[in-house]
């Protein structure tokens, strides 16, 4: 036989203690919100954060001054003084100045083109050092104070763009040559008594047929003597400065292949090109800044330019559809609406805002009124439905739900007014 059961205590209810009031459900504080302080170490740049972030691209900053640093100073000691006669380096001349004095040939070095063609004359040998820095302009005023003046002009590597003005028909090959000693294969009296020397450098073409080609490598020479049309002159082009440098006199028959080609006459300008040179400042400044940048940097600056626009469109194509995350923080409804709002004024999208409003009122009226949420949207399905729940039949509610975008902020406004007026009155009819 089984005793009567205890009442139970619904679970719900908090337990008391006697003499202790039941537990009151919890009040708003009415005491105002305290302020909050402003957090400097997630927000404030501090100078640890600043150096965190940047440091990379100071350290590649440093790198690459560095490495300009370094290769302008190896190239300055490379460089430096090089075919000038006065230097005493390893590329210097001195030494051939020197033996050319010993055989009564005067040396004057010259920096400008109107010195060089102011020397040109019957009893002067012009050389050249570097005849590819030359402009257009210098060398057509070069050659033709050269051509009749019945001297020689020698020409020290020249490239494709300066031979064409200073050695008309005379073309460069691409390729060099492999060996530094060749011997001489022509029948040139300077070449045939210097014997072997190091003459292995550009290679030359040429179908003048009073040419004498000498120092042949793979069947193009590296030196060439064009005798000038009209006059008692020449031109002799040399693929490599070797037979110059002070260090590489002394070796093959260097020496006497320099001191023949250029101790024909008594005296030798020395023509060491210059970017100071006011005709070359002036053609500078005639032509246009591409004109200044190098064949070889356009196409370099071509390729940068479509390897960016390639590695842009990989890096800005769609891997799948846009998944939506959730936030990491709550945010209130209103501050979302209030930020979207912002951004719609700010690129002035009323038809995007109004687009927004019509279909949320829409997707709410609908159930209000009998339309299945698929059919919302459907202007013939949701209008009849709402003007027969209406207290005032007739209205043309389609400009409202469906009509045009709004012209003005002011309309847009009004717009949601009405919006929300029509929900009222769907809701309480």
């Amino acid at each position: 036989m089984t005793g009567p059961t205890p009442p139970t205590e619904p679970a719900h209810q908090p337990a008391t203690t006697p003499g202790q009031p039941a537990a009151q459900p919890a009040r708003a504080s009415t005491s105002p919100p305290a302020q909050p302080v402003p957090a400097s170490t997630s927000l404030s740049p501090t100078p640890r954060r600043i150096w965190t972030r940047t440091r990379g691209i100071v350290l590649a900053l440093v790198v690459l001054l560095a490495a300009a640093v370094a290769v302008a100073a190896v190239r300055s000691d490379g460089r430096h003084g090089r075919l000038d006669p006065r230097s005493t380096d390893t590329h210097g001349s001195r030494a051939l100045a020197e033996l050319l004095a010993d055989r009564g040939v005067s040396t004057r070095v010259v920096t400008s083109t109107e010195a060089a063609r102011a020397a040109a004359g019957p009893d002067t040998t012009l050389l050249v050092t570097n005849p590819d820095l030359l402009t257009g302009h210098q060398r057509s005023g070069l050659h033709a104070a050269t051509e009749d003046s019945g001297g020689r002009t020698v020409l020290v590597t020249p490239g494709k763009s300066s031979l064409k003005d200073l050695a008309p028909g005379v073309t460069a090959d691409p390729t060099t040559s492999a060996e530094s000693t060749l011997s001489p294969r022509c029948s040139l009296p300077a070449a045939r008594r210097a014997g072997d020397a190091d003459m292995g450098g550009i290679r030359y073409d040429t179908l003048a047929p009073d040419a004498e080609a000498c120092y042949p490598s793979d069947g193009l020479p590296g030196l060439l003597q064009l005798p000038t049309p009209h006059g008692k002159g020449d031109t002799v082009v040399l693929g490599a400065p070797d037979i110059l440098f002070n260090d590489r006199l002394d070796e093959q028959g260097n020496a006497s292949l320099a001191l023949q080609l250029l101790g024909s006459r008594p005296h030798v300008v020395w023509y060491l090109p210059s970017l100071s040179d006011d005709q070359a400042a002036t053609d500078a400044e005639r032509r246009g800044f591409f004109d200044l940048i190098p064949s070889g940097w356009r196409w370099g600056t071509l390729q940068l330019a479509i390897a960016a626009v390639l590695a842009a469109l990989w890096r800005a194509r769609r891997l799948g559809p846009l998944v939506a995350e959730r936030l990491p923080v709550a945010i209130r409804a209103s501050e979302a609406v209030e930020g979207r709002a912002r951004l719609y004024r700010k690129v002035d999208a009323r038809d995007r805002a109004a687009a927004a409003l019509r279909t949320a009122s829409r997707t709410r009226l609908a159930p209000l009124v009998g339309v299945s949420p698929t059919r919302a949207h459907t202007p013939e399905t949701l209008l009849p439905a709402l003007t027969a729940r209406l207290r005032t039949p007739g209205q043309d509610l389609h400009p409202l739900l469906f009509g045009p975008p709004p012209g003005n902020d002011a309309a847009l406004v009004a717009l949601a007014d009405q919006l929300d007026a029509l929900e009222s009155e769907v809701r309480h009819s």
